[in-house]
């Protein structure tokens, strides 16, 4: 990284165009050990941990892919201005050079920063989100989806079929179905309809990206009908990536230039800012709207902080801000997305079914496939994140029934279309030899898979269950 670069200017690839891949445009400063525990002692953690790898301590996993979610490496200019944090509690010159990036990076004039992307989603539903209200949008994540359904509303997903064919490779599965959506608005009624969610990338259904046409079209579609729209943006520049190397006409435009209007086509934006901002722990609430965002600061203030800090110190704000610039380089998410897709692209080659194509952030392994026998009440993804610990302290994340929660009418499981293992790659921390060893383990568990056992509840929270629930292995297969 160039330390005195100008923020605006986009940062382009220079390499030569006859390398395999593009390699890292970093090198290694310094490193963290880690160790594989015994097989042994993954037994014994396993089982305190309830079969549930969210209890499991951190030191006693090897290769950590549960999540993207703050755990990327930060850059010696994120450090750097970490020491240049101004911790005043009103209008800190941390916030104004936030508001700065995001201004530049997403053009919208209103912000309100907040400790994580939840936190933002908290804020806004409270001041627009009501009993009875419906929220149409693309496979909405678990948080979002909680948030909805806490406040006695619904979550409807409108995503494209494709989304739920695992094998079919298609540019833009993440894509939301406008004929789906029409006929939501239509049943409901616009008047309980608050917004119309675009998760970019799709992270529920694949981490597949949604297209720019996908999303000039749904705002037409809002805007035809007095809707409001808004993108979860935690993985924005990803997202922008795809478009530029996928959808007609944007080659020549630059990831920043694309990332600016999937922004300006909508009147908000909640962030995680621990994915594309590639910091340990931020969120942000971007709004159109003056008078929404007076609302909306209320609330920031009563659950998160002053408006000028929300959930954030001041040396917070400004690694937020310098990854928002770090995080749209092209350089870096040709490198990025690159290793994502060749570690997909050496499970598919391995027999290991998984959505295709690779998404920016993340593989997702087919547990219906992996395990075509078993009943997805018998949570075959926890199954298979379960036996990776044991296989390999090798920790992902189930997507799956377990995840899905019950239906707060019935109380009975909602299995989901797609039942799947995420192996979330952190930025800039595991190499490639890493994850080959990944992919080993997992083509070890793939020629044993008619030994793996389902799983059942012995103790199951009321809501986001997948977080804390505690399970025991069923007897037989």
């Amino acid at each position: 990284m160039r330390a005195n670069r100008n923020e605006t200017d986009p940062v382009d690839w220079p390499g030569p165009a006859n390398l395999p891949h593009n390699p890292e445009p970093y090198k290694i400063k310094m490193v963290e050990p880690i160790r594989l525990p015994s097989r042994e002692e993954r037994e014994r953690v396993l089982a305190e941990a309830g079969f549930n790898v969210f209890n499991i301590p951190a030191d006693k996993v090897f290769i950590d892919l549960l999540t993207d979610s703050g755990t990327g490496a930060m850059s010696e200019q994120q450090w750097a201005r970490m020491m240049e944090g101004d911790e005043s509690y009103a209008g800190s010159t941390s916030f104004h050079r936030l508001r700065r990036a995001v201004e530049q990076i997403t053009g919208f004039p209103f912000m309100l920063p907040t400790h994580q992307g939840r936190a933002a989603e908290n804020v806004l539903h409270s001041v627009l989100v009501g009993e009875g209200d419906v929220v149409p949008g693309n496979s909405h994540f678990d948080t979002t989806k909680a948030h909805i359904e806490y406040r006695s509303a619904c979550a409807i997903d409108c995503t494209v079929d494709e989304c739920f064919e695992p094998s079919v490779e298609a540019p833009f599965k993440g894509d939301v179905d406008l004929d789906k959506l029409a006929a939501v608005v239509d049943e409901h009624g616009r008047e309980r309809i608050p917004f119309v969610l675009i998760t970019v990338t799709n992270n529920t259904g694949g981490g597949q990206p949604v297209s720019l046409e996908n999303v000039r079209d749904v705002a037409a579609f809002c805007r035809a009908r007095g809707l409001k729209l808004f993108l979860d943006a935690a993985r924005f520049a990803e997202n922008a990536w795809f478009i530029q190397q996928r959808e007609r006409g944007e080659a020549g435009r630059s990831v920043r230039e694309i990332a600016r209007e999937m922004f300006e086509l909508a009147d908000g934006a909640t962030m995680s800012a621990k994915k594309d901002a590639i910091v340990n722990m931020g969120g942000l609430l971007m709004l159109r709207d003056e008078d929404l965002f007076h609302k909306c600061s209320s609330f920031n203030i009563l659950f998160e902080g002053y408006l000028t800090y929300g959930g954030l110190s001041g040396r917070d704000m400004e690694a937020v801000a310098e990854g928002l610039y770090e995080g749209t380089g092209e350089d870096y998410l040709a490198a990025r997305i690159g290793q994502v897709r060749r570690f997909g692209d050496s499970l598919t080659d391995a027999g290991i079914p998984i959505v295709r194509p690779p998404g920016g952030h993340a593989i997702y392994v087919d547990a219906k496939s992996f395990l075509p026998g078993m009943n997805q009440e018998r949570f075959p993804a926890q199954a298979i994140v379960c036996e990776l610990y044991l296989e390999g302290a090798i920790r992902g994340v189930e997507i799956g029934t377990v995840l899905a929660d019950r239906d707060p009418e019935t109380g009975n499981n909602r299995p989901p279309k797609l039942e799947l293992v995420r192996l979330t790659i952190p930025r800039r921390v595991y190499t490639d030899n890493q994850l080959a060893y990944v992919k080993q383990v997992l083509v070890n568990l793939h020629s044993r898979s008619d030994m793996i056992r389902g799983l059942r509840f012995t103790y199951e929270p009321a809501i986001l269950r997948h977080f804390h629930a505690r399970f025991e292995w069923e007897s037989s297969r």
